[in-house]
């Protein structure tokens, strides 16, 4: 099997509620992805019209608490920017080690 390598940027969601169909790691709330991590609030807004704003006070009004920013893995789990730096460089998707990936690393 090939190594583990990051897919796209991902967020995690936390209401407290389970869901299925999410990374193997995720016990409660929603991990939606996009190929930057503004792409997803944009969609999210989409969805959301009764909700026009896409600040932490408005996504909170309707239940979705953000958790953390952070990627998809090949291996269907969500890992922290830190983490996933370090998944990023041991794949070769990122030619120099850093601390905290951002999609713009990537792409």
């Amino acid at each position: 099997m090939k190594s583990e390598y990051i897919l796209c940027a991902s967020i995690h969601f936390d209401n407290g509620k389970s869901y299925l169909f999410q990374p193997s790691n995720i016990k409660t709330g929603i991990v939606l992805n996009g190929h930057r991590h503004g792409c997803i609030f944009q969609q999210w807004a989409f969805f959301n019209t009764d909700v026009l704003k896409l600040d932490v006070a408005g996504r909170q009004n309707i239940g979705f608490y953000e958790k953390e920013q952070g990627f998809l893995t090949n291996a269907n789990r969500f890992v922290d920017r830190k983490e996933a730096a370090k998944i990023a460089f041991a794949a070769g998707q990122i030619q120099k080690e850093i601390q905290t990936l951002y999609s713009e690393d990537l792409y």
